[in-house]
């Protein structure tokens, strides 16, 4: 990896010290809140670096586009919140992969994604 600066400490601490995955806008705002000089493609850039080293994990979300997270955390799922529109992590994981695909099919990964309220916006 290249040398490292304010700026790509500042978006590993977002990601790092955040419970859920964010989009790069969500990472520019709070990395802002450390570094605020930085920018939107100093986000896309360094999360590539990050990704590409594997501290960091992208999810694939089918409304959302592409959120991340830290590739720290263990396999688990998420939870999509209707109210405030943020994803959540769920923790652990309930599917059984043997016998859930066709005959010959051979599971690589999976992602699940739960949709509803979270407590403060079913509250």
């Amino acid at each position: 990896m290249t040398r490292q600066t304010s700026q790509r400490s500042a978006i590993e601490q977002v990601i790092q010290d955040s419970d859920r995955p964010m989009g790069i806008d969500e990472i520019l705002s709070k990395g802002k809140e450390i570094v605020e000089s930085l920018n939107q493609a100093t986000v896309y850039r360094n999360v590539k670096l990050l990704l590409d080293c594997g501290t960091v994990r992208q999810i694939l979300h089918p409304t959302q586009g592409t959120l991340y997270e830290t590739a720290e955390k263990d396999h688990h799922h998420h939870f999509h919140c209707h109210g405030c529109n943020k994803v959540y992590d769920v923790p652990g994981c309930a599917l059984k992969e043997d016998g859930i695909a066709p005959k010959g099919f051979v599971v690589e990964d999976h992602e699940v994604f739960l949709y509803g309220k979270c407590p403060e916006c079913s509250g």
